[in-house]
């Protein structure tokens, strides 16, 4: 099972983030899954995948060669896959997922979970997604889409699709990671 985590390439201003990333791949390696995400050395991205390499799972990276050139991609990984853009790089992710995980991060987590939601609600794909709520971070956007919702501009069971939970193990019983 590959899972695609969307997280920060900050650490956030509250180690409590940081203690979900560890916790989270600890997880998912006891659940025998990989890892599929940004492919960077620093800020949660960093974090989650040195705990997957420390607990001897499959870590892959996707990058875009700039960022490589801006030194942020780690080397130590079990595959680094290195693209021409941010899109190709969604795209790859997404073909290599079996689910995805959205952890707290800024602008490029958002980008990357909102594309995902768009493919899920037009059918392009059909892959479980969750929510980590650490700390209740993500907490005014459940807001906003509930508001979508009773505005009429989404459909109620797109936003029954996601699974969001507020600690590691709850996110990995909802998305019966153990039953993959």
């Amino acid at each position: 099972m590959n899972v695609c985590v969307f997280c920060g390439s900050g650490l956030g201003a509250n180690p409590v983030y940081a203690e979900a990333a560890k916790d989270l791949a600890i997880l998912l390696s006891k659940n025998n899954c990989s890892l599929v995400y940004g492919g960077g050395n620093i800020g949660l991205m960093g974090i989650l995948a040195d705990e997957m390499l420390k607990n001897s799972a499959r870590v892959i990276g996707v990058i875009p060669d700039f960022l490589v050139q801006r030194e942020v991609a780690h080397h130590g990984l079990s595959e680094q896959i290195v693209v021409k853009t941010m899109h190709e790089r969604k795209k790859r992710m997404a073909d290599l997922a079996d689910f995805f995980v959205v952890l707290p991060g800024g602008m490029g987590t958002l980008d990357e979970m909102a594309e995902i939601l768009t493919w899920k609600q037009l059918g392009l794909i059909d892959k479980p997604l969750g929510l980590l709520n650490v700390n209740g971070f993500f907490d005014p956007l459940v807001s906003q889409l509930e508001k979508m919702v009773k505005e009429g501009f989404l459909k109620k069971n797109n936003l029954l699709s996601i699974k969001i939970a507020n600690n590691p193990p709850q996110l990995i019983t909802m998305l019966g990671v153990d039953a993959f």
